[in-house]
């Protein structure tokens, strides 16, 4: 397994496991980090042996968002030469399941990374914001984009303009986490719902992603229209076949994601 300097990755029986390691830093996001994320998780989705991506932090926090130590004298030119968020475009061409087991403070690019997740699983304390307003600037790496999808134009205004700090309770009430568990099960209670995911057909997994990534941006005519055709294709997969054959001989399927 690849080496990195401020992540560690891992995976064990089709799931993998990226932990973001700047325990000290609360995890704060520099670029070589992001750079080292967006590669370990490209990796993931291109290795067969890898059903499900787990996404995490060490120490007490997910992540409190960017360094910002790195970016405080940069322009606009240094920016758009770097053209540091197109590392972060990357992520929103994942194919496989990704989940995030968040903790602690999920800050600003923090807080971007874990709505590039599927799923959120969150430790009872943990509190989410976007408190860039306060720093002068704004979220850039699709933090008002996501959000507003999620939580409506409202919802996410009132947040992004105050830069409060959104606890956990609140995140699960407007559709932002899916469940709520206490610290000492955070990873045990993740793991359980990635290993549970990876028994299923990869194929169909990975098309019904696709579909609903879809729903967010198409009308419904033709987000329907996009499902269908993922619905016929899956017909012509391996584990279509073997899944049906096994429901009708009252067995579990053995899908290999073909």
């Amino acid at each position: 397994m690849k080496s990195y300097e401020f992540i560690e990755a891992s995976h064990n029986d089709g799931v993998a496991l990226i932990e973001l390691n700047r325990p000290a830093q609360y995890n704060a996001l520099n670029r070589k980090m992001v750079g080292e994320i967006v590669d370990a998780v490209e990796s993931f989705d291109r290795n067969e042996e890898i059903r499900v991506i787990v996404l995490t932090g060490k120490g007490r926090a997910f992540s409190a968002g960017a360094d910002i130590d790195e970016m405080a004298g940069d322009n606009p030119v240094k920016l758009e030469l770097l053209n540091q968020f197109a590392e972060w475009d990357r992520l929103s061409l994942i194919k496989k399941p990704m989940i995030g087991a968040v903790k602690g403070f999920v800050f600003g690019g923090g807080f971007e990374l874990a709505l590039n997740c599927d799923l959120l699983i969150a430790a009872s304390g943990t509190e989410f914001a976007f408190p860039e307003v306060n720093l002068g600037v704004m979220p850039g790496a699709g933090g008002t984009q996501r959000l507003t999808k999620i939580v409506g134009r409202t919802k996410a205004l009132e947040w992004l303009w105050s830069g409060s700090r959104i606890p956990a309770e609140t995140a699960i009430q407007h559709g932002l986490i899916n469940r709520i568990v206490s610290p000492e099960l955070l990873m045990e209670e993740t793991m359980k719902m990635a290993k549970q995911i990876a028994r299923q057909a990869p194929l169909a997994v990975r098309l019904i992603k696709d579909a609903v990534n879809k729903a967010v941006d198409y009308s419904l005519y033709e987000g329907m229209q996009y499902e269908r055709k993922n619905f016929y294709l899956l017909f012509s997969s391996e584990d279509q076949k073997e899944g049906m054959t096994a429901f009708i001989e009252k067995r579990k399927p053995d899908f290999k994601g073909r």
